[in-house]
């Protein structure tokens, strides 16, 4: 019998929404334009599933495809590589805008910063993006990841020229451990995406550069006759992803929003779990955290984004490892005349709640409570590609993790 997947309307007590305008449409400009900046940038595909929009019942059905982001297989290095440059401008007492790409990698630059040190902790993705920019930006990275991380994605982090390390404990943990080792270290920063009290500045300027992709896809659906999507599915670890998208759609349609479903692994719901109390304040899920969605395995939730998705997702969505593996087979071998995802496992979880919830009745209270219909415009993130090879095949070729 497969673990049924769980959700949570949400009917917190809103807040005064402060939070918000970190994701305002002048933020993440700014963001977008130092992303551009680089040589390596280019716009990630949109895929549209037309086939598979018919097939499960939908208006349509969109999926952003982060794979191809700086050839760097994931969406995170634009949150990293963002808060890098707030953080060097803020220290030059110099606006974000001055610092591209050319000035960054400029000897005038190296005279006048030197070097810093930036310290995180990952499970892959995020590390990997952070070391790439502090490569191509001439600065150092010292990277944690927890126990159980990937050997592939380890040797990705390395070749990076990162120092990089797998620590005996869980990714709460390693965040802990490189906050201390930064604080320790001269020039020493750390860039995480999970904000706690005193640390929220370099988390909000992650979420401005996640920015840049919801951004593009915005775009993208116009250019595809879409002017607002209906429904937007979003996963979610700490929360920052889901806060920047959401907090950035919200800006974009004020007045007539789209319906937000926010996805985590079973293992680590601790927003589900913060929904499900319904007070308002956010939980902590501790212990191994094992699911195969490596990149929501987090337990504590980002408090700037906690604000942004108490006030605004329709619903919360625990789910176990099996979602994700069907959205993977559904992404890879697609429906006849759509464009191949290659999505990994903590990509592919929107994938799969869709057809779990278009499919069958058996979570027909969820699909009418978010009016999931065949009017719907969906949007979805494929974060990451196959970050992790041995993994992918497991799934996609020997049928691991079955609906049955």
């Amino acid at each position: 019998m497969k673990d049924p997947i769980k959700w949570v309307d949400n009917h917190m007590p809103k807040s005064e929404d402060k939070q918000l305008e970190v994701m305002s449409l002048a933020n993440v400009a700014k963001a977008r334009f130092f992303h551009s900046s680089f040589p390596q940038y280019s716009i990630t595909p949109l895929a549209r599933l037309d086939g598979m929009a018919k097939y499960l019942g939908l208006g349509s059905l969109f999926v952003k495809d982060e794979s191809f982001r700086f050839g760097l297989n994931a969406f995170k290095v634009l949150g990293g590589s963002f808060a890098m440059a707030k953080y060097i401008a803020a220290q030059m007492g110099r606006d974000v805008s001055e610092m591209t790409y050319d000035y960054l990698t400029s000897e005038a630059f190296r005279k006048e910063f030197g070097q810093a040190t930036f310290f995180t902790a990952t499970d892959g993705n995020h590390g990997r993006g952070v070391a790439w920019a502090a490569g191509k930006l001439g600065q150092k990275a010292v990277v944690h990841m927890p126990k159980g991380s990937s050997k592939p994605r380890f040797d990705n982090i390395l070749k990076e020229g990162a120092q990089v390390t797998i620590e005996d404990v869980n990714y709460d943990d390693c965040v802990r451990m490189a906050a201390a080792e930064a604080e320790a270290t001269k020039n020493g920063v750390i860039v995480q995406d999970t904000a706690w009290d005193g640390y929220e500045e370099i988390p909000s300027w992650i979420m401005q550069g996640y920015g840049t992709m919801a951004s593009e896809a915005s775009e993208q659906l116009r250019q595809c006759g879409v002017n607002r999507p209906t429904h937007v599915f979003v996963q979610a670890g700490v929360g920052s992803l889901a806060g920047a998208v959401i907090g950035y759609f919200t800006n974009l349609y004020p007045n007539d929003p789209p319906k937000f479903i926010v996805m985590e692994a079973r293992a680590a719901d601790c927003l589900y779990q913060g929904a499900l109390a319904g007070d308002g304040s956010p939980r902590i899920v501790d212990g191994d955290l094992q699911t195969i969605m490596a990149g929501l395995a987090c337990g504590e939730p980002n408090t700037i984004s906690w604000d942004i998705l108490r006030n605004h997702v329709t619903a919360f969505v625990s789910c176990p490892d099996w979602v994700s593996a069907r959205g993977m087979r559904m992404l890879g071998v697609p429906v006849k005349g759509d464009p191949v995802v290659i999505s990994g496992e903590s990509g592919a979880v929107g994938m799969g709640l869709i057809a779990a919830l278009m499919e069958t009745d058996e979570y027909r209270d969820l699909r009418e409570a978010i009016g999931l219909d065949r009017f719907s415009q969906v949007l979805m993130f494929s974060t990451e590609g196959n970050t992790d090879p041995m993994k992918f095949r497991k799934v996609l070729w020997d049928g691991e993790y079955p609906t049955v």
